[in-house]
């Protein structure tokens, strides 16, 4: 439920409210407004009678939250969350965010050669990976926790946040002591162990989007992080499968704006996992910025043709030069800054 305080409602007020709900098992968010604080109380209604609230002093009303996902509800926050990922950089602000860097983490000359082009071009985070959980146990799995080192000293070197999937529990410390934005790949966006484990760290979570999973599928895996007390979730929609086999998934234009409606949380694109081509990653950038996407999530390789994992979706950087002064002008159009 969403409690509404009155706009002369006192701290001590808003305090005795909270104590209230966490004695009957309700965890409270307070969300202070310019005028008006609110409090999500999340927990089982049936247990406080909402009349009971409603008299205390200091409120002003109590509405219900429909949506079986709470925290990540627009009923529960009407403004768009802009999550702090550090270096200065957010996500989900008037500026847009562009992760960029290499599928694979292969070696500190790659990542550093990688690394230095996409920030010139005007990236502002960079992603690699280090951790791959792929299709075949034969294929590249990544350099583990020597891949975060390489990731990590490109980013000091920098000064721009990284972003790395994590894909164990056993590893989210490990991951969370190197990363800034940890990610989970859509393979784990329904492993709850997984979700509430780095629900419990203060890091900014990328959540993708699962290979074939419903919008409200996908917003209560981000309730399962949130629950845990980390409320900064980034949603990622990479494509969905489906009957098509032209491109390696089906990039869901709509879940951008759906997203919008239904949640605060800030989406980005990755039009690179979305097509596995490089051919079809312009186009499908253009199409998210124009739809109203918070940031990209693009794949570039110095090298795709050697690359040790998706070399065919990787734009080399002289390509994600030009791709960035496009999306420029597109970001321009619809009111949101690039470069």
């Amino acid at each position: 439920m969403i409690i509404i305080m009155k706009d002369n409602a006192s701290a001590k007020e808003i305090v005795a409210v909270e104590k209230v709900l966490e004695e009957y098992g309700f965890k409270t968010h307070p969300i202070e407004g310019e005028k008006k604080t609110i409090i999500g109380a999340i927990g089982d209604k049936r247990q406080l009678s909402m009349n009971q609230i409603l008299l205390m002093s200091g409120v002003e009303n109590v509405v219900p939250i429909m949506k079986p996902y709470k925290l990540a509800s627009k009923e529960l926050q009407k403004e768009q969350s802009v999550i702090d990922v550090g270096y200065g950089v957010t996500v989900g602000g008037n500026k847009l965010a562009v992760f960029a860097g290499p599928c694979a983490i292969e070696s500190q000359e790659q990542f550093t050669t990688v690394s230095r082009s996409v920030k010139e071009a005007g990236a502002n985070i960079l992603r690699g990976g280090a951790f791959k959980p792929r299709s075949s146990p034969y294929s590249f799995q990544g350099l583990e926790g020597e891949g975060l080192e390489i990731m990590y000293n490109s980013g000091k070197e920098l000064g721009m946040p990284i972003c790395t999937e994590v894909v164990d529990t056993r590893d989210v410390d490990l991951v969370a002591k190197y990363a800034d934005i940890m990610q989970i790949g859509a393979r784990n966006m329904q492993n709850f162990k997984l979700l509430r484990e780095v629900g419990k760290t203060n890091k900014p979570i990328l959540l993708k989007r699962g290979l074939a999973s419903t919008m409200e599928e996908w917003l209560m895996a981000a309730e399962y992080i949130m629950s845990e007390g980390n409320e900064n979730v980034i949603l990622c929609e990479r494509g969905i499968r489906t009957y098509e086999t032209a491109t390696r998934n089906t990039f869901d234009l709509s879940a951008i704006p759906v997203s919008k409606e239904l949640s605060h949380l800030p989406i980005i694109a990755d039009p690179s996992h979305a097509t596995g081509s490089y051919k079809y990653v312009a186009p499908i950038a253009k199409g998210a910025i124009a739809a109203g996407a918070d940031g990209l999530m693009i794949e570039v390789h110095n090298c795709p043709e050697k690359a040790a994992s998706d070399g065919p979706q990787s734009l080399k950087p002289e390509k994600f030069n030009t791709l960035m002064k496009e999306l420029d002008l597109i970001a321009k159009a619809v009111g949101r800054e690039l470069l």
